[in-house]
């Protein structure tokens, strides 16, 4: 079992930036892939980025990239969403994920083990 907990969402202003960050607890951490995701009310959950176990490969939705990094850092168990330019459109809850397995994957379905989210808005 992995237990995650999402933090840093907020409110920000267009243009801003947020950093949201995942604890994770349980077993065996630097054994998953993590991931973010986001979903708005009413629409399904999209991926938003991913890394692999050891941090050496990550991949985005083509919608953030260039503008989020996901980052992790083993030793803490902490999986990290740095989010810059933020747009309106990224106003969402975002949840972090574990994933058993070698592979990175961009599906819900792909993943173990959710957090409950964190709303980010982005508004003027």
């Amino acid at each position: 079992q992995v237990q995650l907990v999402e933090s840093g969402g907020g409110l920000v202003q267009p243009g801003g930036s947020l950093r949201l960050s995942c604890a994770a607890s349980g077993r065996a951490f630097g054994d998953h892939v993590m991931a973010w995701f986001r979903q708005v009310s009413g629409k399904e959950r999209e991926f938003v980025a991913a890394i692999s176990r050891g941090g050496g490969n990550t991949e985005y939705a083509d919608s953030v990239k260039g503008r989020f990094s996901i980052s992790r850092d083993n030793a803490k168990n902490m999986v990290f969403l740095q989010m810059d330019s933020l747009k309106p459109g990224d106003t969402a809850v975002y949840s972090c994920a574990a994933r058993r397995g070698i592979t990175i994957a961009r599906e819900t379905y792909e993943y173990d083990y959710w957090g409950q989210g964190t709303q980010v808005t982005v508004s003027s």
